[in-house]
């Protein structure tokens, strides 16, 4: 599974994630001489990490569930916008939003990380027990469709409940000319070295907890052969609701740092970075932590330099055309992302760092 099993005896092609990364790094701040310079490009990449790692925090998900199940849970954007609304919710009722105190705002990022984790846990707990367990020995399609019927029940239960309004969340980083932390070369804001690292050290902690711990063993061993874990002694129906709540935790933290990072959230937020979750998890591999992990920042720096790229490529012909009022938007990034993909699995079908799962039972 996301851990390498007897089936993936092959090292990571290492060799090819630092290619592809050094290749859109080198391309971006070399042949695009538009006079944006350095400064500009270097700003595009901090972009792309920063949402690079809530792709990837979500693409665990995915990843581990698919890894033991070999199924795709699609309902997993919806549970990362719950654990958005659980953050929003504490930080706004319970701390006071925008008015909260400078010294509360630790205290109250952690509480509300800790209730989303908690708020996405137990909704997955539910939706395993009464969508996903029923449908295990089923054909793979039906959990498939169950999982599709999920997302839309959730989406739809989310905007009933909030007249389908967005909210906003609080800003309570810093802003304006304080928000940025001067590296020297380039300046990087408070929020985003905040996402950044804590994206990191979650993922790197997921890494050990699978690797090193008696509850990674058994997922492990679940995902290598759920016959014979059982037999084994192992309780796979635990070991496969763990996978989910686990995964579901980081998505529900992932939603706090979302809102936190864009500011505004609502019921159908889920949809469009689950799928690109999704996409990262397949570029990187599925099934596999570290793949998971670079597929979600490939995917991110795809979206904020490879746009910019179409942008200073493109926008001049459009100009020399007479359309230069269309322009490329920034809906673009989403184009880039999924050509990034189509191109790495057309290389390697298996994703960067291959493709880990278990046997289906």
């Amino acid at each position: 599974m996301i851990w390498i099993s007897a089936r993936e005896k092959t090292r990571p092609p290492l060799a090819l994630l630092v290619f592809v990364v050094l290749t859109v790094v080198f391309v971006a701040v070399t042949f695009i001489d538009d006079g944006k310079g350095w400064g500009f490009w270097l700003e595009q990449m901090r972009n792309g990490l920063t949402t690079g790692s809530l792709y990837a925090l979500i693409a665990l998900g995915y990843t581990m569930v698919y890894g033991v199940l070999r199924m795709i849970n699609f309902a997993h954007g919806e549970v990362f916008m719950i654990g958005s609304f659980a953050g929003y919710v504490v930080l706004t009722e319970v701390f006071g939003g925008n008015d909260m105190a400078t010294a509360m705002i630790a205290p109250a990022i952690v509480v509300a990380m800790l209730a989303a984790a908690l708020a996405s846990a137990s909704a997955v707990v539910v939706i395993e027990r009464l969508a996903y367990r029923p449908l295990r020995q089923a054909p793979r399609l039906a959990p498939l469709i169950s999982a599709i019927g999920v997302s839309v029940f959730l989406q739809h239960l989310f905007l009933r409940v909030t007249g389908g309004l967005s909210k906003q969340y609080p800003r309570i980083f810093p802003q304006g000319p304080n928000e940025n932390i001067d590296l020297g070369i380039t300046e990087i804001k408070y929020i985003e070295m905040f996402l950044i690292g804590s994206s990191v050290a979650m993922m790197l902690g997921l890494y050990l907890f699978v690797q090193r711990t008696r509850l990674g063993t058994s997922m492990r061993a679940v995902s290598e052969d759920r016959e014979v874990s059982a037999l084994m002694g192992i309780n796979v129906d635990r070991v496969i609701l763990m996978t989910f709540v686990i995964g579901a935790a980081l998505a529900g933290v992932a939603g706090v740092m979302y809102g936190l990072w864009v500011y505004f959230i609502r019921g159908t937020m889920g949809f469009l970075p689950g799928i690109k979750a999704f996409t990262a998890a397949v570029l990187g591999g599925i099934g596999n932590i570290p793949g998971a992990m670079a597929g979600g920042f490939l995917i991110g720096l795809a979206e904020s330099v490879g746009r910019e790229q179409l942008n200073s490529v493109f926008n001049p012909v459009l100009h020399w055309l007479g359309m230069g009022g269309l322009g490329l938007g920034n809906e673009w990034k989403d184009v880039v992302a999924f050509f990034v993909l189509i191109g790495v699995l057309l290389l390697r079908p298996s994703g960067i760092f291959g493709e880990v799962v278990g046997k289906r039972a």
